[in-house]
């Protein structure tokens, strides 16, 4: 793999290394600051809402000035986002934290973006290749992050949890260091000539529904059970630092098939691939409503990472396959805009299910999005590859 691939795959380690340790804290930190149980998870979905938010300006932004340089205002953003908490958390002052998760999740929004990034500047028979190793990086994220968040935890005087927004700080301005020795290709808006199609051509397509639909149904799926962990296994009697152990097992499953997963895609195709993704979340509402202990959580979280990885690595390289160089940006954008619009709705209801519905309710909730998943790939998929063909 070249270097610059590579050094994407830090960038998003870095990346996911927040994410994990926004993971283990921001639930809680909202349980202690919160006025109601009901906003318990606010902080976490203003994240997504601007992640959300940010999905179609940032490919939009990155068509006219790069994606380096997009990298960089994203990790930017991040950077102010992560003094905002810090200030807020000392005042224990809410509703600002919650502002500051917002422009956290704007950063977030640019670089989920790294994975497309990767597939430009390698050739097309790696481009699967390109995706996992980016995506591996989330390894490192998996045993840094939960440590982080723990040895943090009364790392600064005052509120609990401070400290993990000072890593964070430091986790965006290592990013912006490694962006500086990455060369990814810019092509300006006024050299591209080709033909674009309407966005509503695009999204009709059987290969577009089937890709957006299966990355969507596995990332709301997972960030809604996993949003929920920490809460679940708090009421529970766990310590934090039992749910961070949990939150790694996840991660590691989220990232560790990273490694291999481009050259089963290669081997056995997209769609068997997104089938066993699915399987595997099966699995993991099976062993969530058998029990609740530290083995079950567990267990659980690390099949539900390993079911996102093989549904979201293969849908994002079938999404890929369904525009044409200069419909890039507008596409991209649409599909980031669908899944995390849905991945939003699920951080806001996750703590109120938790505490109205409790954790094995919620299990059986996300099981009919799972199989609605598999009823797409089943019906819509199968004619995906034709389709395809003959509207590119």
């Amino acid at each position: 793999m070249n270097k610059n691939v590579f050094l994407l795959s830090i960038c998003q380690a870095l990346l996911t290394t927040g994410n994990v340790l926004l993971v283990s804290v921001v639930a809680l930190i909202g349980q202690s600051l919160a006025s109601s149980p009901v906003l318990t998870t606010f902080a976490v979905a203003t994240q997504f809402i601007g992640l959300m938010i940010a999905t179609i300006p940032a490919s939009l932004i990155m068509r006219r000035i790069g994606r380096k340089n997009g990298f960089y205002l994203g990790n930017c953003v991040g950077i102010s986002g992560a003094l905002v908490c810090m200030y807020a958390l000392d005042e224990k002052l809410f509703y600002l934290f919650s502002a500051g998760t917002f422009l956290l999740g704007v950063g977030i929004g640019f670089g989920t973006l790294y994975r497309f990034a990767a597939v430009e500047v390698c050739s097309e028979a790696q481009k699967s290749k390109a995706i996992s190793f980016v995506m591996a990086g989330g390894v490192i994220a998996a045993v840094v992050g939960p440590q982080l968040a723990v040895y943090s935890q009364d790392l600064l005087p005052g509120t609990a949890f401070s400290g993990a927004f000072l890593g964070l700080f430091c986790l965006y301005s290592i990013a912006l260091l490694m962006l500086f020795f990455t060369h990814i290709p810019h092509q300006p808006m006024s050299e591209v000539k080709e033909a674009q199609r309407p966005l509503k051509q695009i999204l009709m397509q059987p290969v577009f529904i089937v890709a957006v639909m299966v990355a969507m149904v596995s990332y709301v799926v997972m960030n809604l059970l996993m949003t929920a962990t920490p809460l679940a296994m708090a009421r529970c009697g766990f310590t934090f630092s039992q749910a961070a152990n949990v939150i790694e097992w996840h991660v590691l499953g989220m990232f560790a098939p990273s490694f291999f997963t481009g050259s089963l895609i290669n081997r056995f195709g997209l769609y068997p691939m997104m089938y066993l993704g699915a399987a595997f979340m099966l699995g993991c509402i099976g062993i969530n409503l058998l029990g609740v202990s530290e083995w079950h959580f567990w267990t659980a979280l690390l099949f539900l990472g390993m079911g996102w990885n093989f549904m979201f690595i293969s849908a994002t390289q079938l999404l890929t396959e369904t525009y044409r160089p200069a419909e890039k940006a507008k596409s991209q954008a649409a599909n980031e805009f669908i899944v995390f619009s849905m991945v939003t709705l699920s951080a806001l209801s996750a703590g109120w299910l938790e505490a109205s519905l409790g954790w094995q309710a919620m299990n059986w909730i996300v099981l009919p999005l799972i199989l609605w998943a598999i009823a797409i790939l089943y019906f819509i998929g199968r004619t995906e590859t034709k389709s395809a063909n003959l509207s590119l």
